[in-house]
């Protein structure tokens, strides 16, 4: 019983934690490293407190469809946006394109496997890591580049694991579980893998290049807090944040 009533007080602390917040972002588990930077920034500029969700981008699309509060949404391709447009879970004049999501093949320093694009991946005794298709944005636009490749039937034996995140493929790859996987360039620059990988550039033939959008929920029940912190998302200030962190201008 006590071990219950306990169980039930920490429940109560974290539900109270989460409505604390006075904004909510819903936000691609591989933009953590720049909105981190951002929300810290907003939160001392503007004195309130922005609580942001991170993760996949289907499982944020899948909350804010099962009707969870959400204020901004910032998933990690347009398509999630396009979707929540239509559905009219976002407000269309809100929608900013911030920067560019460029898929690239991540190998572990040294290359030990010699992966030199896409039809190396397919090479018998391969160990490869992708995003779950399902989940993460990269692990859709993954299947999509084989699949116009060729090469999904063929790669598919070689598949180590189906990630449910970008930011652990790039463990994989560091740690060396993996011969390859297919990552955002961005993430690269993260320290998790520096010095411990390389990039190996995906055919343009075959690549995929996304945007991230910006955009308000149209249910927000702060909207002045909301609109302001859209607008630093894709501001100047916030578009250097972004560079900082790898992630390219969507000029490029």
């Amino acid at each position: 019983m006590r071990k219950l009533i306990f169980i039930f007080v920490i429940l109560l602390v974290f539900a109270g934690n989460s409505y604390a917040a006075d904004l909510v972002v819903f936000s691609g588990a591989g933009l953590i490293k720049p909105m981190e930077e951002m929300r810290k920034n907003f939160e001392k500029q503007n004195n309130i407190q922005v609580d942001i969700h991170y993760g996949s981008s289907g499982e944020i699309f899948g909350m804010l469809a099962a009707g969870q509060p959400c204020d901004v949404l910032i998933p990690g391709a347009a398509k999630y946006t396009d979707d929540a447009l239509k559905n009219g879970w976002v407000i269309k004049e809100t929608i900013h394109n911030l920067v560019l999501h460029v898929p690239v093949i991540a190998v572990p320093k040294g290359n030990p496997a010699d992966i030199r694009g896409f039809e190396d991946l397919a090479r018998p005794g391969i160990k490869v890591a992708i995003g779950d298709p399902k989940a993460p944005a990269i692990g859709r636009v993954a299947k999509k580049m084989l699949t116009k490749a060729g090469l999904w039937e063929k790669v598919q034996p070689n598949i180590e694991v189906y990630a449910p995140t970008v930011n652990q493929l790039l463990i994989y790859v560091a740690l060396k579980q993996v011969d390859a996987a297919v990552i955002w360039g961005d993430l690269t620059a993260w320290a998790e893998g520096k010095g411990k990988l390389e990039v190996i550039p995906i055919e343009t033939k075959y690549n995929m290049i996304k945007t991230i959008p910006t955009a308000v929920c149209s249910k927000t029940a702060h909207m002045e807090k909301a609109m302001a912190f859209n607008a630093y998302v894709a501001s100047k200030q916030g578009g250097q944040i972004w560079q900082n962190w790898g992630f390219k201008p969507c000029e490029e």
